[in-house]
């Protein structure tokens, strides 16, 4: 349904640049509707099921099952969109979400047993509309060999920080200062607009790819080894994410500080904001495989210290190094996807990579508060330093399947040069790695 914008390589690649894509505000507003909830649905149940059960253990519970719920389910969802199309899986998704939160909030302010708010859980998680990686789809369907593709992923990266930052604080102060079911409310309510205006634009999306076309019959991005590997890697990332969410709440307790609790999170935040800003404005001169390395590298060690701190200034500048190491990893994984899979496959490669960010948080949310009931905050600490540590020697062991289709060799990055070069945003001429 769209063509790809070319652009002049020779252009220092910038935000501004970016939004005057054509058609680029018209997704990227109603996108970002959609997308703050998200940020939103976790705590938000974890606020209402206390509530009504007076069990953090009891809503922990209700609130993992609904994210790996979403994890299981966002790859499938991604592979029917790269089929249907995005408003043909979009609109009935998000009609089911509004419907399953609904259910879910009704059950627990009847006081349902815990079974019940499990099972309704899983609809509610299965149905969570992947509107991130629909909007990274249509950046890359518009931006396909052009150097704006790595800063259109850390605007996405920023964006997804941004949604995280501002969900919490939300949901937060309408489950405490309106009502207990008002921040899951709020999450359904923008979810079916923004989703439902996001599926009108329909000149943007990408062009569907029916599964009777040559050769993509049994077509999966999962097929694709550089995307297996990468999925190792946003596994430990989400690992970072579910250890720090857990490790800092408990840590802030400890001090007997508790409002310390967003503030240390929100450092955490911050740097990985920063960051993915810095990424944006920057033409890299490394290959992108080298650049994954390197910045996983830097969050593994990062990551790794954290258990350390006995502080909250300390921790705090801990986190933010975290957070500063986390957005290269994640926006060069994002940036990589062109050149590992096929374009008819790359909604479905994107919600496996959100889905593994989703997955790794859940299990280590689990983890990091069995290690912090029993033992304190620098055990839970040990989670997102176990999940970086084995994401990197997959990394490292498997780096040869995340070069690209293209052999290396040395290149201009002109007009002239391959899609998949010319994507990275390379500017003059460079080795590709």
């Amino acid at each position: 349904m769209t063509s790809a914008v070319t652009t002049d390589t020779s252009a220092r690649p910038g935000y501004g640049a970016l939004l005057r894509t054509p058609g680029a505000l018209g997704f990227v507003l109603p996108g970002f509707a959609a997308r703050l909830p998200f940020g939103m649905l976790t705590i938000s149940i974890l606020l209402l099921v206390q509530h009504t059960t007076g069990s953090y253990g009891s809503a922990g519970i209700v609130s993992a099952v609904t994210g790996i719920s979403m994890a299981l389910s966002a790859p499938v969802m991604g592979k029917f969109t790269d089929r249907r199309g995005q408003s043909a899986v979009l609109v009935p998704v998000v009609l089911a979400h509004a419907a399953a939160v609904a259910a879910l909030v009704t059950l627990a302010l009847l006081d349902a047993p815990l079974w019940a708010l499990a099972l309704s859980a899983v609809p509610t998680g299965a149905s969570v509309p992947q509107v991130g990686p629909m909007v990274r789809a249509r950046w890359t369907a518009r931006l396909e060999g052009s150097p704006l593709l790595p800063t259109a992923a850390a605007f996405e990266s920023v964006t997804d920080e941004f949604t995280f930052v501002v969900g919490p604080v939300l949901a937060t102060a309408l489950c405490t200062g309106v009502h207990p079911a008002a921040g899951l409310a709020t999450e359904a309510a923008l979810t079916l607009v923004g989703g439902l205006v996001f599926a009108a634009r329909r000149a943007t999306q990408p062009a569907t790819h029916a599964p009777a076309a040559a050769g993509e019959k049994h077509a999966s991005a999962l097929s694709h080894a550089g995307l297996r590997v990468l999925i190792a890697a946003f596994l430990g990332i989400g690992a970072v994410f579910g250890g720090m969410q857990v490790s800092l709440a408990a840590f802030s307790n400890e001090i007997g500080n508790p409002g310390a609790n967003g503030l240390l999170y929100g450092v955490f935040a911050a740097g990985n904001m920063i960051a993915g800003i810095a990424c944006g404005a920057i033409a890299w001169k490394i290959g992108p495989r080298r650049r994954l390395l390197l910045g996983y590298a830097g969050l593994t060690v990062t990551a790794s210290v954290l258990w350390t701190a006995h502080s909250a200034v300390l921790l705090g500048a801990l986190g933010l190094l975290v957070g500063l190491c986390i957005a290269p990893a994640l926006i060069t994984g994002y940036t990589m996807v062109e050149s590992l899979v096929p374009a008819h496959t790359r909604t479905e490669a994107f919600t496996w990579l959100t889905g593994a960010v989703a997955f790794g948080q859940a299990v280590a949310v689990v983890l990091a508060g069995r290690l912090t009931d029993a033992h304190g905050s620098s055990y839970g600490f040990l989670v997102p330093m176990a999940g970086t540590v084995l994401a990197l020697a997959t990394l490292l062991a498997l780096r040869s399947r995340l070069a690209p289709k293209a052999p290396s060799r040395i290149i201009n990055a002109s007009a002239s040069a391959p899609a998949d070069e010319r994507g990275m945003g390379h500017r003059t001429p460079v080795t590709v790695d």
